[in-house]
């Protein structure tokens, strides 16, 4: 996942007067941005529950419904959605409108987009399959690059938050319309994406992506180890969208394919100055996708670690926290 630039980059916070610097790399890459990336507040509205506020770097809302909170390690800064489809309920919210630069995640968006208003009985080209597939299993950059110029590259989020009514999602930087991977989300947005794909989507498009999802590879097409999170705690049927980035383009320990996942191993972080200000000089980390028969749960997890976390470290207390949810124990590993 690369197409973050490698150098830290600066992001003003909205309605937040100090500036905070974006790290690079993982889910994207290429050279820093000339000028100051910068998101403005979003409102649009949406059919599904709305959890939490739409401040970047602000705490959610106090009317979200609370539930009992998960245990984040120090220094870690997380956003956390859990819905359960059965139930039509959160079980969950956590930080829930808390934004993060997307990484990879930006992908669910672009897979819907090329979707869009082709016709329940479209079938995707040849030439196309291949490059959505990798996308959404492997997490494959180059095909991710390849959608986004072809079908408008920060037009297609700006479209995708007016279809699904995302309230805290908005496009990378005007001036760095090519890094996809510093279009701005949010767990509860991600949560959107996710009940628009198992609830809302015409069945072919529904059934291409959350199949993709649930043929998630141990490793990403970069090399890095993209088990982390969802598919280390939960068992099977279960889908995953994992982003990652700031850790380099090449990882120090690259990812081996093979049927095992890791366990989880590792220190805790030093604390974090602000609980109320995500550090967004650190490294990003996610886990999305859904748990349980029929994808009954929707579970999203947002990370940003302190600057300069090993993505061994990183990968390993974002398991823990995922480990930590309030879910069923027989869902879990």
């Amino acid at each position: 996942m690369k197409a973050m630039p490698s150098a830290t980059v600066r992001l003003l916070i909205v309605a937040v007067s100090a500036a905070v610097v974006l790290a690079a790399a993982g889910c994207g890459k290429g050279e820093p941005p000339a000028s100051t990336p910068q998101f403005a507040s979003g409102a649009a509205s949406s059919a599904v529950p709305q959890p939490g506020s739409a401040q970047l770097g602000t705490a959610p809302s106090a009317s979200a419904p609370a539930a009992s909170s998960v245990p984040v390690p120090a220094g870690v800064t997380a956003g956390i959605v859990i819905y359960d489809r059965q139930a039509g309920a959160y079980v969950l919210q956590q930080k829930p409108s808390w934004r993060f630069r997307s990484a990879s995640l930006v992908k669910l968006l672009i897979a819907l987009d090329y979707f869009w208003d082709k016709g329940p009985a479209y079938s995707v080209p040849a030439a196309d399959k291949p490059k959505l597939q990798i996308m959404l299993q492997s997490s494959d950059d180059a095909a991710a690059t390849g959608l986004w110029k072809a079908n408008g590259q920060r037009d297609i989020v700006t479209r995708m938050v007016q279809r699904l009514g995302l309230q805290d999602t908005e496009p990378p930087p005007v001036s760095q319309p090519g890094y996809w991977g510093y279009t701005a989300v949010s767990a509860a947005d991600l949560v959107r994406v996710y009940q628009y794909i198992l609830d809302k989507a015409p069945p072919p498009v529904r059934d291409f992506i959350i199949t993709n999802l649930h043929a998630t590879t141990k490793c990403g097409t970069d090399h890095y180890d993209q088990s982390f999170g969802i598919p280390s705690v939960f068992k099977q049927p279960r889908s995953a969208k994992q982003g990652w980035s700031g850790f380099g383009d090449n990882p120090a320990t690259p990812c081996v394919p093979n049927a095992d996942l890791p366990a989880d191993a590792g220190p805790a972080f030093v604390p974090a100055a602000d609980p109320n200000k995500p550090d967004m000089m650190g490294e990003v980390l996610h886990t999305t996708g859904t748990v349980g028969e029929n994808d009954r749960y929707i579970v999203a997890v947002l990370s940003v670690h302190p600057d300069g976390t090993a993505f061994s470290k990183a990968a390993t207390n974002l398991t823990k926290i995922t480990r930590s949810l309030p879910l069923p124990a027989s869902t879990k590993l």
